[in-house]
C-alpha cells in the first residue's frame, strides 16, 4: 500500500536506512513496499536483496523532484521498466541545467503517479494515476476526481520513522539549502506525518474510498522486479570476441604465445599449472575478464605506458604469461586456491597501476572501447566532526563555538542547549550518506546496459558513474576493473628518460629486467641498510625501520616485509614474532607444528591472505568454499554479514571436534581477525616488490636522476624538501630556479640540479608558459630589461622571480633588481607586447647600491619554495655546539641524551585506550635520520609546534639494531629573526639615514616608486 517510500539515500532528505525501512514495514504488517528515493537509485538493489529476509515483495521506482517539489513518481512494472526509469533519470543527472517537467514521459513498463493538486486538470494515460494523500481526502469528496476513482491511488509518503526522524530531516534540509534552521522554508520540508502507519490503520484511513485501496493493490501486484544475487555467473561483458568459445581459443593462444618470453625451458609443473588454470577460468566464466584486462594493457604498452598488475590475480600464471602481471607464481610458489578455485564465485582481483599522467588516457580508452561501461560510486557519509560543523551553522552558532565543538574541547553537561543539540543530532546523522563520489579506481563493464541496474550521474571527469558502490556491484555479479594511478610509476618512467639525456653514453635501461635486479649487490646494500628514500613502498619511516630490523637483502624477504608492515599483522603482534623468528632461528621451534608445516617460508607466522585460507582449511577444517567466504570477510566489506559469522562458528566447532586446545584456537582466530581490511595476497606483495626493485635499481645507479624524477612527480611518502635533501646527500648541487635554465619541471645537468618554476608558490602557470615560449622562440635573456621587453609580466610575478634569484646570471644583487623592476613595470593590467616598428626607449633609473646576504636568500626561499636551500641548522638563533649525531646513537643504548633534529614528518596514532601518541622522524645536522617515539604523557606535555629544529631529550632504545629515542622532553629551537625585516640587518645595509628611511617606506608599500 506504500507507493512512495524514501530511505536516507534520498540525500539530505530521508532519514531511514534501507534495512531499517524494511524492518519497519515488516513490523507494521506490510508485505509489499515500493522504494522510491528522490532522484536516486543507490539503495534499490540492496533493497531487493534484503527484502527476502523480511518476507516483503520489493517494488522499485524513483520520486522525481526539483529540490523538494514533487513532480511525479515512476514505478517499474519489471526490470525493463526499471531500466527505462534509470535512463530517464540519468538525462537530468548528466545535465544539471535540465529541470524535471511536470508531466512524465511515456516509458514502457512503468506506472506514473502524480501528486493530487486541487483544481489542476490532468490528462491521464492508461498507466498514470493521481496519488491521494491522507490530507487530500476531504478535498477529494468535492472534486470531479471523486467520480473517477479508477484513476486514483493511495499516496502515503514515508520519509522518516518518528518525530526524531522528522527533526533530523529538517536539519538535513537546512544543510542542503545552506540556511539557518529558523529560516528554512516550509516548502523545503516534508510533512511531519510522512511516517509509516500499520497496514490496517492505513486501510482504515481510506475506508470511505475502497476503490483507492483496490487500485493501489493492483498497481503493486502489477510490479515484479527480480535480480539474481546468487553470483553463479558474472554479469560482466560475457564475450570479448563474438562468442565465448572464440574467447577461450584466443585466451589459450595468447597464453602459450607468452611462454617463450617468460620461461626459456618450461617444465611439467608450468604446463600443468597452465592447463589447470585455463580449465577453471573457462568453467567459472572469467575468460572475457582476463581478455579485457589484456586488451587494456596492450593499449597501454602501445602508448609506452608503464604499469604494475597486482591483486590476487598476481597468483595466476595465465596473467603472468599475458603480461598482466610481472610476478612468477611458480617461482614464488603462490597458492593457487587464493587466485581461483571452483568454489570461488567472483573473479580474481586485478589492480592495475598506471602513472598518474597516463591513467586518464587509459580510462578514456576503456570507455571508448567497451559499450556498457561506468565508474563506480562511493558513498561520502557524514563524519562526526563534519556533521558538528554543518549543524553548528544550521543552529547559528558562532565560528569559535563550532571550532570548540569539533575539537572535542567540552564537557557535554556544561554546554548550552543549542550546542547540546548540535552534538546530539551529529551523532544521529553520523554515517548517513551525504553525497555520491567516485571510487578511486573501480570501473564496471557490463553485458547488459548499465541502466538495467542503476541510474548514473556525470561527475566533473565526464564519465557515467553508478549510484551503487563496489559492494552492491559485487552482490549483483558486476566485478570491477581497478585502474589506479600512482606517482611511483611516473617516477620510474621519468627517471629512465632523465638518465637517457643526462648520460647519453649509457646503454638503454631495461627497467623490466627484474631477474637481474634481484641479484644486484648495490640493491642488496640499499635494502639491508634501509637507504631507500624515494623508492616505492620501502621509504616510509616504518618500512625503513622494519628493513633495518630484518636486514632484508633479497626478493622473498622484501615480499614478506611488504605484507607484515600492514596494520593487521603489526597490531596482532605477528610482525614482532616474525622478526624474532627471522633473526633468531632457534625461536622457530616454538611455533605451532601445524602452522609451521602450513607456512614454513614465514616460520609459521601468518603473513599473507592465503596463509589465512590455508590455516582455515587445514587447521580449522573449513572447505575451500567456506574459506572463500572467510577471504571475502577479510576485506572488511562483509564482516557484519551472517555468512561470515557462521564461518567463524564453524571454525571453532571444527577445532573443538579435532581436540585442539581452546586457548590456541582463540589465539589463531585472533590472528585471522587481525587481517580484516588489511590483508595482502602474496602475489599482491610480490607485485609491490617488483616496483620496489625497479626504483631501487635507479636509486642505486642513478640517484640524482632518480631524485629529480621523484621531485617532478611530487615525491612519494615525504614532501619535496626531503627529496631535495636526499639529492644533496648524493653530491647533487642544488640551484634555485633560473630564468635562462629552468623549465616547468626540475632539470639536471651533470650533477647540477636546477629547480623548476612549478615549485615556486604563487608563480602563475601563464607566466611560466610565457617565459618558456619566448625563450624557445628568441633565445636566452641577457638582462632584466631584455626580459621585461620580451615577456609581459606583472610586478607581483616578476618580484617572485627576482626574490628567488632567478636573474642571478646578471651579476646584479636581487635587491637592486627589485628596485629596477618597480621603477620600470607599471602596476596596470599587463597585456601582451605588441610588436612595433620602433623599439621603445626605456629610461635608465639610478638605483641605490644594495646587498643581500645568504640568510636573506634562505628566508626568501622559505617563503617561495617552502624550504631553504641551505642547511636549516644555519638559521638557528643560537647555533648548536652539540657534537652528538645520529650515527653515534647506536653506541649509547639505554643512555639519556639530548640531540637536535630538523622535523621531517610525524605519524599520529592512538594507544589501545584511545590516547594520542606520536612517532617522529628528524634529520640531524649532518642530514641523517633520527627516529623518535612520544608516549601519551610526553605527547601531551611537549607537543609538536610545526616545522623547525627541535632539541630532543630522551632514552636511546636499540631493538634489532634499530635505534629510536624514547622522548622525555622536547622543545623547538628559535631561528634567527627574519633578516629582511630585522632592524640590525637593515642598519648594516643602509649606512645613512636617507636610504634607511626610504627602505622603511618600501617595507610598508613594497618598493613602489610612488611611495618614494
Amino acid at each position: 500500500m506504500y507507493l512512495n517510500c524514501h530511505s536516507y539515500y534520498s540525500l539530505r532528505y530521508g532519514t531511514i536506512a534501507p534495512k531499517q525501512l524494511l524492518a519497519i514495514a515488516s513490523a507494521n504488517g506490510v508485505n509489499t513496499l515500493a522504494l522510491t528515493d528522490i532522484n536516486n537509485t543507490s539503495a534499490s538493489l540492496d533493497f531487493v536483496r534484503l527484502s527476502e529476509k523480511y518476507n516483503i515483495k520489493p517494488v522499485l521506482g524513483v520520486d522525481f523532484r526539483n529540490g523538494a517539489q514533487q513532480q511525479f513518481v515512476l514505478l517499474a512494472k519489471n526490470n525493463n521498466g526499471f531500466k527505462n526509469i534509470n535512463s530517464y533519470l540519468s538525462t537530468f543527472l548528466h545535465d544539471d541545467t535540465l529541470k524535471i517537467p511536470e508531466t512524465a514521459p511515456e516509458l514502457n513498463d512503468t506506472f506514473v503517479i502524480y501528486p493530487y493538486k486541487n483544481g489542476v486538470n490532468y490528462n491521464l494515460r492508461h498507466n498514470e494515476f493521481l496519488g491521494i494523500k491522507p490530507q487530500d481526502l476531504n478535498a477529494l469528496k468535492f472534486s470531479k476526481w471523486n467520480k473517477l476513482q479508477h484513476k486514483l491511488v493511495i499516496l502515503k509518503t514515508v520519509s522518516f520513522q518518528n518525530k526524531k526522524g522528522f527533526n533530523m530531516h529538517r536539519l538535513l534540509r537546512a544543510i542542503d539549502n545552506n540556511t539557518l534552521l529558523s529560516k528554512l522554508s516550509k516548502n523545503e520540508e516534508g510533512q511531519p506525518n510522512d511516517t509509516m502507519l500499520p497496514y490496517n490503520e492505513l486501510c482504515d484511513t481510506y475506508n470511505e474510498f475502497p476503490q483507492l485501496i483496490k487500485n493501489t493493490k493492483s498497481v503493486l501486484e502489477g510490479c515484479q522486479i527480480e535480480f539474481d544475487f546468487s553470483q553463479e555467473t558474472p554479469n560482466n561483458q560475457k564475450s570479448y570476441t563474438k562468442t565465448e568459445a572464440s574467447d577461450f581459443e584466443l585466451l589459450k593462444k595468447l597464453t602459450y604465445e607468452g611462454l617463450p618470453y617468460r620461461y626459456k625451458t618450461p617444465n611439467n609443473i608450468i604446463h600443468e599449472r597452465i592447463k589447470k588454470e585455463l580449465n577453471i577460468i573457462k568453467e567459472k566464466g572469467f575468460v572475457s575478464y582476463f581478455l579485457i584486462n589484456w586488451r587494456i594493457l596492450e593499449y597501454a604498452r602501445s602508448k609506452g605506458y608503464y604499469h604494475v598488475g597486482r591483486g590476487s590475480g598476481a597468483n595466476s600464471i595465465v596473467a603472468y604469461l599475458l603480461k598482466i602481471t610481472d610476478v612468477d607464481p611458480v617461482e614464488l610458489d603462490l597458492y593457487f586456491e587464493r587466485f581461483i578455485n571452483l568454489y570461488r564465485k567472483n573473479p580474481p582481483d586485478f589492480d592495475i597501476d598506471f602513472s598518474w599522467t597516463d591513467r586518464d588516457d587509459v580510462t578514456n580508452f576503456i570507455f571508448k572501447t567497451f559499450k556498457n561501461t561506468a565508474l563506480l560510486t562511493v558513498y561520502n557519509t557524514f563524519k562526526f566532526k563534519a556533521a558538528v560543523r554543518e549543524l553548528g551553522k544550521v543552529f547559528g552558532l558562532p565560528k569559535t563555538e563550532i571550532d570548540k565543538l569539533t575539537r572535542g574541547k567540552y564537557q557535554l553537561q556544561n554546554l548550552d542547549k543549542l550546542s547540546q543539540l548540535v552534538i546530539k543530532y551529529s551523532e544521529y546523522i553520523q554515517g548517513f550518506p551525504n553525497y555520491l563520489g567516485i571510487h578511486a579506481s573501480g570501473i564496471i563493464i557490463s553485458e547488459k546496459p548499465i541502466h538495467y541496474y542503476t541510474a548514473t550521474f556525470l561527475p566533473p571527469k565526464g564519465y557515467a558513474t553508478t549510484h551503487f558502490d563496489m559492494v552492491v556491484a559485487e552482490d549483483i555479479g558486476l566485478y570491477k576493473f581497478d585502474i589506479l594511478s600512482q606517482r611511483g610509476l611516473g617516477k620510474i618512467k621519468d627517471a629512465v628518460e632523465i638518465v637517457t639525456y643526462n648520460h647519453p653514453e649509457q646503454v638503454p635501461i631495461d627497467i623490466h629486467d627484474i631477474k637481474r635486479f634481484k641479484q644486484d649487490e648495490r640493491i642488496k646494500y640499499l635494502l639491508k641498510n634501509a637507504k631507500a628514500i624515494g623508492c616505492f613502498y620501502v621509504e616510509s619511516p616504518a618500512m625503513r625501520m622494519l628493513l633495518k630490523k630484518l636486514q632484508v637483502d633479497n626478493y622473498l624477504g622484501l615480499v614478506a616485509a611488504s605484507s607484515i608492515i600492514r596494520p593487521g599483522v603489526a597490531k596482532s603482534g605477528m610482525m614482532r614474532e616474525y622478526i624474532l623468528r627471522y633473526r633468531y632461528p632457534e625461536r622457530i621451534k616454538k611455533a605451532h607444528p601445524v602452522l609451521l608445516k602450513i607456512m614454513p617460508e614465514t616460520y609459521g607466522v601468518m603473513v599473507y591472505q592465503e596463509d589465512v585460507i590455508k590455516v582455515a582449511h587445514i587447521y580449522g577444517g573449513l572447505t575451500l568454499g567456506e574459506a572463500d567466504k572467510l577471504r571475502r570477510g577479510m576485506s572488511g566489506k562483509f564482516r557484519s554479514r551472517e555468512e561470515f559469522l557462521q564461518v567463524k562458528q564453524l571454525f571453532f566447532n571444527n577445532c573443538k571436534q579435532k581436540g585442539e586446545a581452546e586457548a590456541t584456537t582463540q589465539d589463531i582466530w585472533r590472528q585471522i581477525e587481525s587481517f580484516a581490511g588489511y590483508a595482502f595476497a602474496k602475489g599482491h606483495s610480490a607485485s609491490y616488490a617488483v616496483e620496489s626493485y625497479q626504483s631501487l635499481f635507479l636509486k642505486a645507479y642513478f640517484p640524482l636522476e632518480y631524485m629529480v624524477a621523484t621531485i617532478n612527480n611530487f615525491g612519494g611518502f615525504y614532501n619535496t624538501e626531503l627529496y631535495v635533501h636526499e639529492a644533496r646527500m648524493h653530491q647533487g648541487i642544488i640551484e634555485a630556479p633560473c630564468i635562462n635554465q629552468s623549465f616547468n619541471q626540475t632539470i639536471i645537468k651533470g650533477k647540477t640540479i636546477v629547480l623548476g618554476f612549478m615549485f615556486l608558490h604563487a608563480l602563475e602557470q601563464k607566466t611560466i608558459s610565457k617565459i618558456l615560449s619566448d625563450r624557445q622562440k628568441n633565445g636566452i635573456f641577457k638582462s632584466l630589461d631584455h626580459f621585461i621587453e620580451r615577456v609581459p609580466i606583472s610586478i607581483e610575478q616578476i618580484s617572485i622571480l627576482i626574490k628567488i634569484n632567478a636573474f642571478r646570471f646578471t651579476g646584479i644583487n636581487k635587491r637592486e633588481l627589485l628596485w629596477e623592476a618597480h621603477l620600470k613595470i607599471s602596476k596596470t593590467v599587463i597585456k601582451d607586447h605588441v610588436i612595433t616598428l620602433f623599439k621603445t626607449q626605456r629610461i635608465n633609473y639610478k638605483t641605490p647600491q644594495l646587498s643581500s646576504s645568504g640568510l636573506e636568500n634562505a628566508f626568501d626561499e622559505m617563503e617561495l619554495l617552502g624550504f631553504p636551500l641551505c642547511n636549516p641548522f644555519h638559521l638557528l638563533q643560537n647555533p648548536t655546539n652539540n657534537p652528538l649525531r645520529a650515527t653515534h646513537l647506536i653506541t649509547l643504548e639505554n643512555k639519556t641524551i639530548t640531540i637536535e633534529g630538523y622535523l621531517v614528518t610525524v605519524k599520529n596514532t592512538r594507544t589501545a585506550n584511545g590516547k594520542t601518541m606520536h612517532f617522529g622522524t628528524f634529520l640531524d645536522y649532518d642530514g641523517n635520520f633520527i627516529d623518535t617515539v612520544h608516549f601519551p604523557p610526553i605527547a601531551s606535555k611537549y607537543p609538536f609546534r610545526g616545522k623547525g629544529i627541535y632539541s630532543i631529550t630522551g632514552k636511546i632504545i636499540v631493538e634489532f639494531d634499530c635505534v629510536t629515542i624514547e622522548v622525555s622532553a622536547m622543545e623547538r629551537s628559535a631561528i634567527i629573526e627574519d633578516p629582511r625585516y630585522a632592524v640590525n640587518s637593515v642598519n648594516k645595509t643602509f649606512q645613512n639615514k636617507k636610504s634607511f628611511a626610504t627602505h622603511k617606506a618600501n617595507q610598508l608599500s613594497p618598493m613602489s616608486p610612488k611611495s618614494i
